[in-house]
């Protein structure tokens, strides 16, 4: 029973770091995107 948590645990884990890893990439593009002027300075992502 105790191999049921340890794989939810870690399958959780590895998510939280995914989710993580994505907001910060996501962050880069919108900033790299703000300075070539794609998009304009006040947008705020939802």
């Amino acid at each position: 029973m105790d191999s049921f948590g340890m794989t939810g645990f870690t399958f959780g884990l590895m998510g939280f770091v995914f989710g993580v890893v994505a907001l910060r990439r996501v962050d880069k593009l919108e900033k790299k995107l703000k300075e070539l002027e794609v998009i304009d300075k006040d947008f705020k992502s939802q």
